[in-house]
């Protein structure tokens, strides 16, 4: 998971890079009123977004394989825990019942 995560964020700064590159050589609009510091990341999120969908496909399925066996074995053990505090309490009323 960690690995997806850097190469997305990997793959966001290097289209930031380009588009800044690209807004002050002229080649991209630059924002109105000093407003760069808000269009260059918007404009590079909106480009990397596509990029990683396509270029990280497998690296994505990795993790959620990886996300999904982690929840899996959450459940098992909240349902251990449940059956062992079920036992608990059958046990103290039965014993309870009998005195």
């Amino acid at each position: 998971m960690l690995r997806y995560t850097l190469m997305r964020l990997g793959i966001f700064v290097a289209c930031l890079v380009v588009v800044w590159g690209l807004v002050y050589s002229g080649m991209v609009p630059s924002g109105r009123n000093g407003s760069n510091s808000l269009w260059i990341p918007l404009l590079a999120l909106v480009i990397s977004a596509p990029i990683s969908f396509v270029v990280l496909r497998k690296e994505r399925d990795r993790a959620s394989i990886q996300v999904a066996a982690r929840v899996d074995r959450m459940k098992a053990n909240m349902q251990a825990n449940a059956g062992v505090e079920d036992g608990a309490d059958d046990h103290a009323r039965a014993e309870t019942q009998a005195s």
